[in-house]
């Protein structure tokens, strides 16, 4: 077996140093996740300037309105058209980057979205906001399963847990972007539009960077070589390696070709062991997490509403919790690549329990915006953990349709959400949607804390065993 191997190619990938290069393309694909992210998390911001604008009465919502006797009505149906085109793209195209590259599809899902969000910032009834919100989340959903599997496949294996976590602090800048935008424009209408027009059409504008962004970004030489390109593969592997050569000095010797991977990379894979369990585990796990990361951040606004602060206050609030999103990363990254992953997601999920419980229970603001801040570090710990981990545990030919299938799994239980907090916000106020919460995060706990495999410091071809 030589180095112009699948398994040889991984050899050469994994023994980089860390360098500036890598975590340069790191950075760039992590500037295409800062738009995915303002566009995922424009819910909890916008929600209260579209209600204001009678965008969510029967009448505005047409066939949309078919969803009231489910419980969804109002601004639900915008948060289950989101995460209803999550589930699409995640489940149905999820496949996509395992058919044609993870740079191609990372492009053009980009640009899908930016474009649908475009166009919903112009539409006049709720129908119209739902509808393109959908289609916008369908190219959410393939764009969150392609950085998973591009990331981990061009990072060598001692840096995958801190390249994550710089992904997601990149991300995450932009939520704070956001909830800023929102509390200067949402209550006013600047230029003569409603403010959540504006905050809405400022979220297209990735598609206008996306070819900049693009350029520089080399395909996945694991995927060129899965494919038998390995003389792209071996191209692009060597660019890197000239990279890095120049930046630490002269690399050491690479390992023994990794094992090279056998199968077709049908969906029918996915079923057999190894992958069979972990299938079972994720998508348990990934249904559950859900309630806990957006039950908090998409109704920050509404929750604090719920205890009595005036709207213009809890997007103020909003806006000093929303800064957390990016400091949970930075810090994360002390021990992203020290501690298991799997130990990493159950610790967060408990803080995610126990701080949101201390939330519910707060009247005094200075605390309501501590515990909400604690609530915001371990929501994010916890996200940087599971998309780096869950992208391990598969192999490369189906690792984004693996990817695809168990975290369509939280697209759905995200779809759901809304109808669960506000449920619970109905029968128990804020008490309650913390309780069901915790609850949980205890299944979280379990699942990946009692069953999850290790991966921290191994070959993605180890794991994939």
């Amino acid at each position: 077996m030589t180095t112009l191997s699948a398994g040889g190619i991984a050899a050469r990938l994994d023994r980089l140093p860390s360098a500036r290069h890598v975590w340069y393309l790191v950075v760039l694909i992590s500037l295409g996740h800062c738009f995915e992210v303002y566009d995922l998390f424009l819910t909890a911001y916008i929600a209260p300037g579209l209600a204001k604008a009678g965008m969510f009465t029967p009448e505005s919502l047409g066939v949309f309105n078919a969803l009231g006797p489910l419980g969804v009505a109002g601004i639900g149906t915008f948060v289950f058209a989101l995460f209803a085109g999550l589930f699409v793209g995640t489940i149905i195209f999820g496949y996509v980057p395992d058919r044609y590259g993870r740079r191609t599809i990372f492009t053009y899902s980009l640009l899908w979205y930016s474009a649908c969000t475009a166009v919903m910032a112009f539409q006049t009834t709720g129908f119209g906001i739902d509808l393109w919100r959908f289609l916008a989340g369908i190219g959410i959903g393939v764009e969150l399963v392609t950085i998973d599997t591009y990331i981990s496949e061009l990072v060598p294996r001692k840096d995958r847990g801190r390249a994550f976590a710089l992904f997601q602090f990149i991300g995450f800048v932009m939520v704070p972007v956001l909830a800023l935008l929102a509390w200067l424009m949402v209550p006013k209408q600047p230029f003569g539009y409603d403010g959540w027009r504006t905050i809405v059409l400022l979220g297209s504008i990735g598609a206008i960077f996306v070819w900049w962004i693009r350029r520089p970004l080399p395909e996945s030489p694991r995927w060129l070589a899965r494919h038998g390109r390995f003389a792209e593969a071996d191209r692009i592997t060597v660019a890197i390696e000239q990279k890095v050569t120049e930046q630490t000095g002269p690399l050491p010797e690479p390992g023994p070709p990794l094992p090279s991977e056998e199968g077709e990379g049908s969906f029918a894979e996915i079923w057999r062991e190894p992958y069979a369990k972990r299938a079972i585990l994720l998508s348990i796990f990934n249904f559950f997490q859900t309630f806990g990361y957006y039950g908090f951040a998409a109704w920050v606004p509404t929750l604090l509403i719920s205890k009595g602060i005036t709207i213009t206050s809890s997007l103020q609030y909003s806006f000093i919790i929303a800064i957390a999103n990016p400091v949970g990363p930075l810090l994360g990254m002390l021990v992203a690549d020290r501690m298991e992953r799997k130990w990493q997601i159950s610790w967060s999920a408990a803080g995610i329990g126990v701080f949101g419980l201390l939330f519910a229970h707060q009247q005094d603001p200075a605390m309501l915006i501590v515990f909400g801040v604690m609530v915001t570090l371990c929501n994010n710990w916890l996200s940087f953990a599971f998309h780096n981990y869950q992208a391990e545990l598969f192999p490369t030919r189906i690792r984004s349709r693996a990817v695809g299938f168990v975290y369509s799994w939280s697209r759905l239980s995200a779809a759901l959400s809304g109808l669960a907090i506000a449920f619970f916000l109905g029968v128990g106020g804020v008490n309650a949607v913390f309780t069901f919460i915790a609850c949980a995060m205890a299944i979280v706990i379990v699942t990946i804390g009692g069953f999850g495999p290790r991966s921290r410091g191994l070959a993605l071809e180890e794991i994939s065993r």
